[in-house]
């Protein structure tokens, strides 16, 4: 069974235990990128990261785009958003669909 991890600052990912997720705190760049690349190769299909830590470790992330597993998807953290994620979602649409039908920019 695959399972949903979440990674970020301790305050953000800390409410995700209660809906059954594994949860991981991280306090530097380091941190994050090890357990990435830890989470990665285990049994996790879904990565959530905080904006702010996904922000530190970009090419980290990238590694895993055109992977079937995990899907690492950025979240807005305590802090708010920083539009990281919507960035994620109009690259998408725009190499499916071949233009930019959602944000008409």
């Amino acid at each position: 069974m695959y399972k949903i991890g979440v990674i970020g600052e301790k305050d953000a990912v800390l409410g995700f235990i209660s809906l059954g997720f594994s949860v991981f705190p991280v306090e530097n760049r380091e941190q994050a990128e090890k357990i990435l690349a830890e989470l990665a190769e285990s049994n996790y299909a879904v990565i959530y990261i905080t904006e702010q830590t996904a922000e530190k470790i970009t090419e980290k992330i990238n590694q895993y785009r055109e992977r079937r597993f995990p899907a690492v998807i950025p979240i807005p953290g305590i802090q708010g958003s920083l539009g990281i994620g919507m960035q994620g979602v109009k690259k998408c649409v725009e190499k499916a669909v071949g233009a930019d039908i959602i944000f008409n920019e």
